[in-house]
């Protein structure tokens, strides 16, 4: 996995999605026969908070092209077991329809969050996508999380997919967001002096409680606790591969960009957390489409002003893994198509059944982006 052999670092990401019934979308609690049905098929699939929840794990990538083919993949044999057991595999953040509080899947740890956290883990059914980036060195992962979190606003917007929720507009283009706040040690991190100074924060909040452990880590950037890479987790799971593609894309080079700007002594930017955290919010809400907050100026701005602030960023790593022309053509077409949240909204408004919305979303987990349509 050497950078320069390879043509920068290697990616990987975690998808998680809901199971539901495919007839009245309600969220299906049969992770635990889908995931043995899809082992028979040669697909380990990791079971989630809840009962509804699975979860796929990439192998690590070098390339987009590859982690294209590897996420539809994994999408392909999940769907084909979750049909063989009665329901379907949906990619949306938060259940489109259905009661609000999901049962535990069965393991010793889900319980112990139960029974910690109570209420919090039973109305946790959200799907995320975690984009793993190669930083073996944990001194460096850590400043380059510092150098990061001034933009995962802006990558929230652009990952927002669940708008609907219980099937209604919730108001919001990631509701996902809203509700992962509620745990302890979630949302944007703060700065840290060190590595030493991180595993310090995190020890307090286990010795507290406030933390079951390390995996408990919930920030939207993190050094993972048991890969050697930084891992953002800030989106919510992508409605077609394509989407998840670019989000992970545009990870890859902003850490590289952070990288370079660590190893040549530059600071990261001081920016408060409490203005972190209410852009983080204001994205959440508007997404790509309405009022943001820049992070750096804590003053109005546009989302996609932010966005193309982003682009141009990490322009140099863009152009370094040839990327650039294929991040340029999918943003073209998430501004003609929507987010997953813009497309939740506006099939609820045509359709009016929130039912037809997740039979719709379910077809569209499988679609290539230049199949998908409206």
């Amino acid at each position: 996995m050497n950078e320069s052999e390879f043509g920068g670092p290697s990616v990987g990401v975690e998808e998680e999605f809901l199971l539901v019934d495919p007839v009245s979308g309600v969220p299906s609690l049969r992770n635990e026969r889908v995931a043995s049905c899809a082992r028979a098929a040669g697909l380990a699939l990791q079971l989630e908070l809840s009962q509804c929840q699975v979860e796929t794990n990439s192998p690590v990538c070098h390339d987009s092209d590859s982690l294209r083919d590897r996420l539809l993949e994994m999408r392909k044999v999940a769907a084909a077991a979750a049909m063989r057991e009665g329901c379907r595999l949906v990619a949306t953040g938060t259940p489109m329809v259905g009661p609000p509080r999901m049962p535990i899947s069965n393991s010793d740890r889900y319980r112990e969050m139960e029974s910690r956290f109570g209420i919090v883990s039973t109305e946790q059914a959200v799907c995320g996508c975690h984009v793993h980036v190669d930083v073996p060195d944990r001194e460096l992962a850590v400043q380059v999380c510092n150098h990061v979190r001034p933009w995962l606003p802006t990558i929230l917007a652009l990952g927002a997919n669940s708008s609907v929720n219980r099937g209604v507009d919730s108001g919001f283009e990631s509701w996902r967001s809203v509700l992962w706040s509620r745990w302890p040690g979630s949302g944007p991190p703060p700065l840290f002096d060190s590595a030493e100074h991180y595993g310090r924060t995190v020890a307090a909040f286990v010795d507290a409680g406030v933390l079951m452990d390390e995996r408990m880590v919930y920030w939207d950037i993190r050094p993972s606790c048991h890969l050697p890479t930084v891992e953002v987790r800030v989106a919510d799971v992508q409605p077609t591969v394509d989407q998840a593609v670019l989000i992970a894309t545009l990870v890859r080079a902003l850490v590289m960009t952070s990288i370079r700007a660590v190893e040549a002594g530059e600071p990261p930017p001081r920016v408060p957390l409490e203005v972190l955290r209410a852009a983080n919010w204001l994205a959440a809400r508007d997404g790509l489409v309405g009022r943001a907050l820049d992070p750096w100026t804590a003053r109005p701005a546009a989302a996609g002003d932010l966005l193309a602030a982003l682009v141009a960023h990490v322009r140099d790593s863009l152009d370094e893994l040839g990327e650039h022309d294929r991040v340029t053509r999918s943003l073209e077409w998430v501004w003609r198509s929507g987010t997953g949240a813009d497309w939740q909204r506006r099939m609820l408004v045509e359709l009016g059944d929130p039912a037809r919305v997740v039979e719709l979303a379910a077809a569209r987990t499988l679609c290539e982006q230049e199949r998908v349509t409206d």
